[in-house]
């Protein structure tokens, strides 16, 4: 789900050791594609994540978040299992991810598709069993993969038995588990708050006469964390996925875990929502102050097991507020979502470099996360190519930013092909409730949720001819896992690429950052350095030819590691059109 506290149409709109390094990374670029050659065998083996077993693996790390309905079929059966993960396991090994973040497969009525959670110790039959999680996590491990899950913090689904025993009288031992009101007259909820989805976020339940909040969907009622009965449940439910093997959770829509208990009316702003309704500035229903002692209490249970992960889906509109995320002594999350990235609605190295080095320096001294898109957002290579402009290119050129930086990328599947937005066109096609409810508005979310495009078989080998969840992206017989595989100079290779650098230069690993100046706007050029090395990065982001000299960086010249659709001589590098270099400096 969430894009907790935002407006989705203003969203979519706004987004639509060192001598074993040097000999791994002498037999890494020996066999991986260069731009000038097409040589390169594009199976080599992804060097070993060193860091894998220590406690902070994810600050060295690349986390990719996988939507299991979207990603394999083992069944034939329309839709993605966790069997399908396991199956492709080795791909994700190769690709170089060193954990696999999992949207929602818990028991559930799929109003929003798993964030309406009926059970919170099971998985969805849809899904497979907990036999095949297990399975899952185990094969993961093999490969030096950890499993993370999308815990759905604030709110469950109304099938939930804690909300079905809530909802059965006043007195039920489960009612304050959610959070119930008298309106404030007849026929009228108790203030005037609005669901992120559309209408007011207060239903009338008839059986007891009282209204219960939902930040969501009337289907997807808001737990009550004041009560510590709730709390406890929760936090018991993620020492039970520990015991499991699971080495994480993305929390989901954190931002909304706690109201102002007085209930105050929003403030109305001007204009209309992608539902018709008026628009409002939630700040009484989002980022309430409580958030952070109830974050600080559960960082005590994740430490309870060394090694353990805590991501938050923390929309912030400043620096200043994100920080608040990694606790006033790095106590809370260690890694919340740096979602400024996403608002960049088109490639500006102005303000990519404003916002990287606003997080460098945050307040906090917190470990940067960087996201471009996710199973709510519009697919990168959609949102930031110019018209006219080469997806791929582009796609490349952002694959560079993201996994170059100091801190830790989250890709989301499909990325690493490039793989494009595949948005319905009539809404008697639509299954995203959004777009059901907010045509033509906005179309929801489906596009970018189609199906993982594994190679030019029926239904790109998702499954084995079933009709699909969601239709198959036109361009898979073309943009897919095995043609790209096969083609050295593919988004998919470059992506393969990126992350084995990331692997075996200890700059690119846990270098410290520095932006360096250049002339020209469109260019964004920063350093790594670590052990006595740097590393630069040089990124066009503009459909022009650029030429860049680094005699001040780089007096011996410099060694390309890496580079598309550019090209480097001595301390000079030129770049065109979206074009990339990575390049260590002699």
């Amino acid at each position: 789900m969430s894009l907790a506290g935002q407006s989705f149409t203003w969203i979519r709109k706004t987004l639509r050791s060192a001598a074993h390094c040097v000999l791994l990374l002498a037999a890494l670029i020996a066999s991986l594609p260069t731009p000038a050659a097409a040589q390169s065998s594009t199976t080599a083996a992804m060097p070993a994540n060193r860091y894998a077993a220590a406690d902070d693996w994810w600050k060295h790390s690349v986390i990719y978040e996988l939507y299991p309905r979207s990603f394999a079929d083992s069944n034939n059966d329309g839709t993605g299992d966790l069997n399908g993960i396991t199956a492709h396991l080795d791909y994700l090994q190769q690709l170089g991810v060193d954990a696999v973040w999992l949207t929602p497969m818990f028991p559930s009525p799929q109003v929003d598709f798993g964030y309406d959670v009926s059970d919170y110790r099971n998985v969805d039959p849809q899904y497979g069993t907990l036999k095949d999680f297990d399975r899952l996590v185990s094969e993961a491990r093999k490969r030096n993969i950890k499993i993370v899950l999308d815990f759905v913090v604030n709110h469950s689904s109304d099938q939930h038995k804690w909300f079905k025993e809530s909802r059965s009288s006043r007195t039920n031992r489960y009612r304050d588990f959610y959070i119930w009101r008298d309106g404030r007259a007849a026929n009228e909820p108790p203030n005037n708050w609005r669901s992120l989805f559309g209408g007011p976020s207060w239903k009338l339940d008839a059986t007891t006469g009282q209204y219960y909040y939902h930040f969501f969907y009337p289907e997807q009622p808001d737990l009550n964390w004041r009560n510590p009965k709730v709390e406890r449940e929760m936090f018991n439910t993620m020492r039970w996925w520990f015991k499991r093997g699971v080495y994480g959770f993305r929390l989901d829509a954190v931002d909304v875990l706690y109201e102002d208990p007085k209930l105050k009316d929003n403030p109305i702003l001007e204009g209309t929502d992608s539902y018709g309704g008026p628009k409002q500035d939630h700040i009484y229903d989002h980022s309430i102050p409580e958030v952070h002692a109830a974050l600080q209490r559960m960082r005590k249970v994740v430490d309870e097991y060394p090694g353990r992960v805590l991501i938050g889906e923390t929309w912030t509109s400043t620096t200043k507020e994100l920080a608040e995320y990694y606790g006033p002594h790095n106590d809370e999350l260690q890694m919340p979502m740096y979602f400024n990235f996403t608002t960049i609605n088109k490639l500006d190295a102005e303000k990519f470099r404003e916002r990287i080095e606003a997080v460098e320096t945050n307040d906090a001294g917190g470990w940067p996360v960087f996201v471009l898109s996710n199973h709510d957002i519009v697919r990168q290579v959609d949102r930031y190519t110019p018209a006219g402009a080469d997806k791929d290119q582009v796609g490349r050129l952002l694959a560079a930013l993201y996994l170059t930086l100091r801190g830790t990328p989250i890709m989301y599947m499909g990325e690493e092909l490039g793989m494009r937005n595949n948005d319905p066109t009539r809404r008697e096609d639509v299954k995203d409730i959004i777009g059901r409810l907010a045509w033509p508005k906005d179309k929801g979310r489906d596009g970018e949720r189609t199906p993982m495009q594994w190679d030019a078989t029926v239904n790109a080998g998702f499954n084995t001819g079933a009709a699909t969840w969601l239709p198959v992206g036109a361009d898979y017989k073309t943009r897919n896992v095995a043609a790209e595989s096969a083609d050295p100079a593919s988004v998919l290779n470059w992506y393969r690429r990126l992350i084995a650098l990331r692997r075996t230069v200890p700059a690119l690993s846990e270098g410290d950052y520095r932006t360096l100046p250049v002339s020209d706007k469109n260019l964004l050029a920063f350093s790594r350095t670590a052990m006595g090395k740097t590393v630069v990065v040089l990124l066009n982001m503009s459909g022009e030819e650029q030429s860049v000299s680094l005699a001040d960086v780089a007096p011996r010249g410099l060694r390309g590691l890496a580079a598309t659709a550019a090209t480097v001589s001595g301390a000079q590098v030129k770049l065109s059109a979206y074009g990339a270099v990575v390049a260590e400096v002699e």
